[in-house]
Protein backbone atom coordinates (compact mmCIF):
# COMPACT_ATOMS: atom_id res chain seq x y z
CA UNK A 1 0.00 0.00 0.00
CA UNK A 2 1.46 3.40 -1.21
CA UNK A 3 0.45 5.86 1.68
CA UNK A 4 0.63 10.10 0.68
CA UNK A 5 1.96 10.72 4.47
CA UNK A 6 3.27 8.57 6.95
CA UNK A 7 3.81 9.50 10.78
CA UNK A 8 6.64 8.14 12.19
CA UNK A 9 7.36 9.63 15.59
CA UNK A 10 8.85 7.84 18.80
CA UNK A 11 6.16 6.94 21.45
CA UNK A 12 2.09 6.02 20.98
CA UNK A 13 0.13 9.21 21.54
CA UNK A 14 3.11 11.62 19.81
CA UNK A 15 1.40 11.70 16.40
CA UNK A 16 -1.90 12.16 18.17
CA UNK A 17 -0.29 15.25 20.33
CA UNK A 18 1.45 16.97 17.52
CA UNK A 19 0.02 16.33 14.31
CA UNK A 20 -3.08 14.41 14.57
CA UNK A 21 -4.93 17.09 13.19
CA UNK A 22 -2.99 18.22 10.10
CA UNK A 23 -3.44 14.73 8.66
CA UNK A 24 -7.34 14.36 9.34
CA UNK A 25 -7.50 17.38 7.35
CA UNK A 26 -5.33 15.84 4.30
CA UNK A 27 -7.51 12.63 4.39
CA UNK A 28 -10.34 14.91 3.71
CA UNK A 29 -8.96 15.76 0.91
CA UNK A 30 -8.28 12.57 -0.20
CA UNK A 31 -5.29 11.50 1.57
CA UNK A 32 -3.75 8.21 2.49
CA UNK A 33 -2.20 8.44 5.54
CA UNK A 34 -0.44 5.65 7.83
CA UNK A 35 1.00 5.48 11.37
CA UNK A 36 4.60 4.11 12.45
CA UNK A 37 5.76 4.12 16.28
CA UNK A 38 8.89 3.64 16.99
CA UNK A 39 8.39 2.22 20.48
CA UNK A 40 6.06 0.81 23.05
CA UNK A 41 6.35 3.55 25.29
CA UNK A 42 7.19 1.12 28.11
CA UNK A 43 9.39 3.37 30.38
CA UNK A 44 6.30 5.66 30.81
CA UNK A 45 5.03 6.05 34.36
CA UNK A 46 1.92 5.55 33.61
CA UNK A 47 -0.12 2.48 31.27
CA UNK A 48 1.66 -0.68 30.10
CA UNK A 49 3.43 -1.41 26.97
CA UNK A 50 0.19 -3.60 25.88
CA UNK A 51 -2.21 -1.24 26.97
CA UNK A 52 -0.47 1.63 24.95
CA UNK A 53 -0.67 -0.28 22.04
CA UNK A 54 -4.70 -1.35 22.35
CA UNK A 55 -4.74 2.62 23.07
CA UNK A 56 -3.71 3.05 19.91
CA UNK A 57 -5.19 1.07 18.07
CA UNK A 58 -8.65 2.73 19.29
CA UNK A 59 -6.66 6.13 18.38
CA UNK A 60 -6.10 5.23 14.66
CA UNK A 61 -9.50 3.66 14.26
CA UNK A 62 -10.91 7.01 15.74
CA UNK A 63 -8.23 9.29 13.09
CA UNK A 64 -9.19 6.61 10.37
CA UNK A 65 -5.82 6.09 8.81
CA UNK A 66 -5.31 3.78 7.20
CA UNK A 67 -2.44 1.67 8.76
CA UNK A 68 -0.86 1.57 12.45
CA UNK A 69 2.74 -0.17 12.74
CA UNK A 70 5.18 -0.49 16.01
CA UNK A 71 8.76 -0.56 14.88
CA UNK A 72 9.42 -2.16 18.33
CA UNK A 73 12.52 -0.02 19.41
CA UNK A 74 13.44 -0.09 22.86
CA UNK A 75 12.06 3.12 24.56
CA UNK A 76 14.42 5.69 26.07
CA UNK A 77 17.49 3.67 24.63
CA UNK A 78 17.22 3.97 20.59
CA UNK A 79 19.86 5.67 18.82
CA UNK A 80 20.30 6.94 15.49
CA UNK A 81 22.88 4.64 14.04
CA UNK A 82 23.01 1.80 11.23
CA UNK A 83 21.43 -0.61 13.44
CA UNK A 84 18.26 1.21 13.99
CA UNK A 85 18.07 3.52 10.63
CA UNK A 86 18.19 0.00 8.94
CA UNK A 87 14.61 -0.96 11.61
CA UNK A 88 13.24 2.10 9.91
CA UNK A 89 14.21 1.95 6.17
CA UNK A 90 11.69 -0.65 5.18
CA UNK A 91 8.70 0.81 6.54
CA UNK A 92 9.55 3.94 4.47
CA UNK A 93 10.33 1.68 1.55
CA UNK A 94 6.96 -0.14 2.39
CA UNK A 95 4.65 2.58 2.04
CA UNK A 96 6.69 4.61 -0.13
CA UNK A 97 4.76 8.26 1.45
CA UNK A 98 5.99 11.28 -0.69
CA UNK A 99 5.49 13.28 3.04
CA UNK A 100 7.36 12.13 6.20
CA UNK A 101 5.97 13.82 9.71
CA UNK A 102 8.18 12.84 12.60
CA UNK A 103 8.99 14.23 16.27
CA UNK A 104 10.84 18.42 17.17
CA UNK A 105 14.31 18.49 16.55
CA UNK A 106 14.69 19.64 19.95
CA UNK A 107 12.03 19.22 22.88
CA UNK A 108 11.31 18.39 26.56
CA UNK A 109 11.46 14.27 26.17
CA UNK A 110 15.05 13.39 24.81
CA UNK A 111 13.15 10.71 22.38
CA UNK A 112 11.53 13.33 20.35
CA UNK A 113 14.81 14.99 18.98
CA UNK A 114 16.60 11.35 18.91
CA UNK A 115 13.31 9.87 16.97
CA UNK A 116 13.71 13.32 14.70
CA UNK A 117 16.68 12.89 13.81
CA UNK A 118 16.83 9.08 13.48
CA UNK A 119 13.84 9.15 11.25
CA UNK A 120 15.08 11.96 9.09
CA UNK A 121 18.33 10.10 8.29
CA UNK A 122 16.46 7.01 7.56
CA UNK A 123 14.37 8.77 5.02
CA UNK A 124 17.74 9.94 3.28
CA UNK A 125 18.91 6.25 3.24
CA UNK A 126 15.82 4.90 2.43
CA UNK A 127 16.97 6.30 -1.10
CA UNK A 128 19.73 4.83 -1.61
CA UNK A 129 19.62 1.96 -3.18
CA UNK A 130 23.21 -0.02 -2.29
CA UNK A 131 21.19 -0.46 0.90
CA UNK A 132 18.96 -3.70 0.70
CA UNK A 133 16.58 -4.37 2.83
CA UNK A 134 13.49 -6.98 2.70
CA UNK A 135 9.72 -7.06 3.21
CA UNK A 136 7.79 -9.46 5.50
CA UNK A 137 7.96 -11.72 2.98
CA UNK A 138 11.42 -12.17 2.47
CA UNK A 139 11.49 -9.79 -0.88
CA UNK A 140 13.78 -7.08 -1.83
CA UNK A 141 12.58 -3.50 -1.47
CA UNK A 142 12.97 -0.70 -3.74
CA UNK A 143 14.60 2.41 -2.64
CA UNK A 144 12.69 5.00 -1.82
CA UNK A 145 12.91 8.66 -0.58
CA UNK A 146 10.30 10.98 0.79
CA UNK A 147 10.44 14.65 -1.05
CA UNK A 148 9.53 16.07 2.59
CA UNK A 149 10.26 15.77 6.05
CA UNK A 150 8.45 17.86 8.40
CA UNK A 151 9.14 17.87 12.06
CA UNK A 152 6.08 18.60 14.80
CA UNK A 153 5.53 21.09 17.33
CA UNK A 154 4.64 19.22 20.43
CA UNK A 155 5.85 20.37 24.28
CA UNK A 156 8.57 23.13 23.74
CA UNK A 157 7.43 26.47 21.38
CA UNK A 158 9.47 26.02 18.52
CA UNK A 159 8.94 28.74 15.86
CA UNK A 160 7.36 26.87 12.64
CA UNK A 161 7.90 27.45 9.13
CA UNK A 162 4.37 26.56 8.15
CA UNK A 163 0.98 26.38 10.07
CA UNK A 164 -1.97 23.76 9.20
CA UNK A 165 -5.31 25.37 9.92
CA UNK A 166 -7.03 22.50 11.88
CA UNK A 167 -10.12 24.35 13.19
CA UNK A 168 -12.65 21.63 11.43
CA UNK A 169 -10.92 19.13 12.76
CA UNK A 170 -9.20 19.60 16.20
CA UNK A 171 -12.51 17.66 18.03
CA UNK A 172 -11.54 15.03 16.51
CA UNK A 173 -7.97 15.21 17.64
CA UNK A 174 -8.60 15.87 21.41
CA UNK A 175 -11.04 12.81 21.15
CA UNK A 176 -8.03 10.53 19.30
CA UNK A 177 -5.33 11.90 22.31
CA UNK A 178 -8.29 11.18 24.73
CA UNK A 179 -7.91 7.50 23.83
CA UNK A 180 -4.31 7.40 25.37
CA UNK A 181 -6.49 6.46 29.08
CA UNK A 182 -3.49 5.53 30.86
CA UNK A 183 -1.39 8.55 29.70
CA UNK A 184 -3.69 11.58 30.10
CA UNK A 185 -6.33 12.73 32.23
CA UNK A 186 -9.34 10.61 32.50
CA UNK A 187 -11.19 9.84 35.61
CA UNK A 188 -12.63 6.68 35.21
CA UNK A 189 -9.36 5.59 34.58
CA UNK A 190 -8.12 7.56 37.71
CA UNK A 191 -10.56 5.84 39.78
CA UNK A 192 -9.18 2.28 39.05
CA UNK A 193 -5.51 3.12 38.85
CA UNK A 194 -3.09 3.37 41.92
CA UNK A 195 -0.46 4.81 39.56
CA UNK A 196 1.69 7.72 40.16
CA UNK A 197 0.75 11.06 38.34
CA UNK A 198 2.84 12.41 35.92
CA UNK A 199 3.41 15.21 33.80
CA UNK A 200 1.10 14.64 31.14
CA UNK A 201 -1.68 13.09 32.96
CA UNK A 202 -3.41 16.26 34.50
CA UNK A 203 -5.97 18.09 33.36
CA UNK A 204 -3.86 21.07 32.72
CA UNK A 205 -1.66 19.52 30.42
CA UNK A 206 -4.81 18.61 28.14
CA UNK A 207 -5.58 22.47 28.41
CA UNK A 208 -2.31 23.45 27.20
CA UNK A 209 -2.50 20.84 24.37
CA UNK A 210 -5.58 23.00 23.48
CA UNK A 211 -4.03 26.31 23.46
CA UNK A 212 -1.23 25.67 21.83
CA UNK A 213 -3.42 24.51 19.20
CA UNK A 214 -5.45 28.25 19.64
CA UNK A 215 -1.72 29.94 19.78
CA UNK A 216 -0.66 28.34 16.48
CA UNK A 217 -4.10 28.76 14.92
CA UNK A 218 -4.09 32.16 15.72
CA UNK A 219 -0.76 33.29 14.48
CA UNK A 220 -2.37 32.23 10.87
CA UNK A 221 -6.24 33.29 11.91
CA UNK A 222 -8.19 30.82 12.44
CA UNK A 223 -9.02 29.37 15.75
CA UNK A 224 -6.58 25.89 15.61
CA UNK A 225 -3.63 25.30 14.23
CA UNK A 226 -0.41 22.89 14.27
CA UNK A 227 3.01 24.14 13.11
CA UNK A 228 5.77 22.33 11.75
CA UNK A 229 9.41 22.88 10.85
CA UNK A 230 11.95 21.91 7.71
CA UNK A 231 15.45 21.60 7.11
CA UNK A 232 14.78 22.22 3.69
CA UNK A 233 13.38 25.45 2.45
CA UNK A 234 9.49 25.00 0.67
CA UNK A 235 8.63 26.85 -2.77
CA UNK A 236 5.29 26.81 -3.93
CA UNK A 237 4.33 27.35 -7.76
CA UNK A 238 0.67 28.51 -6.84
CA UNK A 239 0.38 31.56 -4.51
CA UNK A 240 -3.05 30.69 -4.01
CA UNK A 241 -1.80 28.28 -1.27
CA UNK A 242 -1.36 31.05 0.78
CA UNK A 243 -4.87 31.53 2.03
Amino acid sequence: MKLDILAITAHPDDVELCCAGTLLVQMALGKKVGIVDLTRGELGTRGTPEGRILEGAEAARILGVDVRENVGLADGFFQNDEAHQKRIIPYIRKYQPDIVITNAIDDRHPDHGKGARLVADACFYSGLRMIETLDENSNPQQAWRPKNVFHAIQDRYVNPDFIVDISAVHDKKIEAVRAFKSQFFDASYNKTSTEPQSYISSPEFLNFIIARAQEMGHAIGAQFGEGFTSYRKLGVKDLSVFS
